[in-house]
């Protein structure tokens, strides 16, 4: 048995040992540190995390188009790699020419893209990157994608405009461009746009003394963290924190908290939201979820400050928001209900925009009773924050629309009890689990019974850190301690479905 009072509890005393957050190693990131900062320690363990991350078929990454990315930029380090001497060209060659094999082939038979982070920025890059080294053949572009929009962003830095924020975050797209100093500085930490690869390609332009020793030593200090490769995204304080204690509040599991958590968690709310961490724009989904744990903290904050990404119809993650997201609308709804269930006086001034929510989010089902969502690969995620959401703030008129969420995880259960895209997995068991016993109606026998078979799984897999990455960003990521969280609250509601205790639980 899972005993998740003490799991859980030493995970959230964790979160304050780890301020930046616990973030997974990126392919990605690793491969853009290896060409563009190979000063920096770790080097060798770079390369060699690279080579070790390879697939037989040599692409890097998961299926289904994600490959592209990562497989684009660990190709381009190990060509660069080799060129330079950062290693054995008899082994990096290799493994390079076994990333353009797969690349062509994928870029002869293209395949629908994952809707990443500036990948319509990153494709244009990296090819460009890897055809200069000389490739015999060189690689297209895949159907429908340019590199217009790579130069409108280099021509803006190049003629001393600002970016915007969110840019930032992949500003190594933008080369070494001297004019990129004027436009962008590192937040106190040292990190430009919470991102690695960002803060090595600000710090290849002629960057000022003070603030480039600063962004040194930021990049010194996550690259000895992971032991030479590095994470898509660091910090992600507020993101952490508000996950991982609203999926264990929602779930109704007891926790201690730091005061200085909570007190941390309140101080980022500010009158345009709060972004995931230090270097990244104010975001909808972080400001939601971070509202949502206050309140079921009994701290509610107004959220008046998520009016600023509502676009009429739905809300943005952020102001110029390509595409939209339902799990960041789901999330609004849980912080507008959760308030309005401790204030309902406030009732009037959120009801209308929770019913308006509600209803584009239940337009956006799909047939089998599922979501899908731009922020990460697994439906499950989608499928259990919408289900949430409308369950418990929708109202009753879309009981149905939980009931068609429940079938579809029902049905699409695997044999050894788990769910998964790919394969079955810890963490997309743990948000089918949860769809089944916390969302919506009392859930019938059906329900309970998928469910534990469902935690049978979670026991035999046992105390998991390495999870297979799921989340979107530059490529794919995993967020270990949010992760950690939701598995912790898929076992403490089945447990209590089951009239299971745990004999350390208050």
């Amino acid at each position: 048995m899972i005993d998740v009072f003490r799991e859980a509890n030493d995970l959230v005393s964790g979160l304050m040992a780890k301020p930046w957050g616990q973030v997974s190693p990126s392919v990605y990131e690793t491969g853009r540190l290896v060409t563009i900062a190979p000063w920096l320690v770790g080097q060798r363990e770079r390369v060699a995390y690279l080579l070790g991350e390879q697939r037989d078929d040599g692409f890097w990454g998961a299926p289904d188009g994600y490959g592209l990315v990562p497989t684009l930029s660990a190709t381009e380090a190990l060509l660069t790699a080799a060129a330079r001497g950062d290693g054995d060209p008899a082994v990096l060659m290799p493994a390079a020419r076994a990333g353009l094999k797969a690349l062509r082939s994928m870029l002869q038979e293209p395949r629908e893209l994952p809707d990443t982070p500036a990948i319509d920025l990153i494709v244009p890059y990296l090819v460009s990157l890897i055809n200069h080294h000389g490739c015999a053949e060189p690689l297209p572009l895949p159907p429908g994608m340019d590199g217009r929009r790579l130069g409108m962003v280099r021509h803006l830095l190049e003629s001393g405009g600002e970016p915007p924020q969110k840019l930032l975050h992949a500003l190594e797209v933008v080369g070494a461009t001297a004019s990129i100093t004027s436009a962008v500085s590192p937040t106190p930490i040292g990190t430009v746009g919470a991102s690695p690869a960002a803060t090595a390609a600000w710090l290849d332009t002629v960057a000022p003394p003070d603030s480039a020793d600063l962004a040194r030593r930021h990049l010194e200090a996550v690259a000895k963290r992971y032991g030479g490769p590095v994470p898509v995204g660091l910090p992600i304080t507020v993101f952490e924190r508000g996950w991982v204690l609203s999926w264990l509040l929602r779930a109704g599991v007891p926790v201690e908290l730091p005061p200085e958590m909570t007190a941390d968690l309140r101080a980022a709310i500010g009158p345009n939201g709060t972004p995931a961490g230090a270097g990244l724009p104010a975001d909808a989904d972080t400001t939601s979820v971070a509202l949502h744990a206050l309140a079921l903290l009994g701290m509610p904050c107004e959220p008046e400050s998520l009016k600023a990404f509502d676009t009429g119809e739905h809300f943005c993650t952020w102001q110029g928001e390509d595409g939209f997201s339902v799990s960041v609308n789901a999330h609004v709804l849980d912080a507008f209900g959760e308030y309005v269930r401790a204030r309902p006086e406030t009732a009037g001034t959120y009801r209308p925009l929770m019913a308006r929510v509600a209803c584009w989010l239940a337009v956006r089902q799909r047939p089998d009773g599922s979501w899908s969502d731009r922020w990460h690969a697994s439906p499950y995620y989608a499928t259990l924050s919408c289900a949430l959401a409308l369950g418990e703030f929708g109202g009753p008129e879309y009981a149905d629309t939980v009931r068609a969420a429940r079938e579809w995880v029902l049905a699409t259960q695997r044999d050894d009890g788990s769910w998964g895209r790919w394969t079955g997995i810890p963490e997309e068991t743990a948000y089918a689990v949860q769809t089944l016993l916390l969302s919506g109606p009392e859930p019938d026998e059906r329900c309970r019974q998928a469910a534990a078979r469902g935690y049978t799984f979670l026991t035999h897999v046992g105390d998991l850190s390495d999870y297979p990455p799921l989340w979107h960003d530059k490529d794919l990521y995993t967020p270990t301690a949010i992760v950690r969280a939701a598995v912790l609250a898929a076992a403490h509601v089945t447990q209590r479905s089951s009239g299971r205790r745990i004999s350390t639980e208050k």
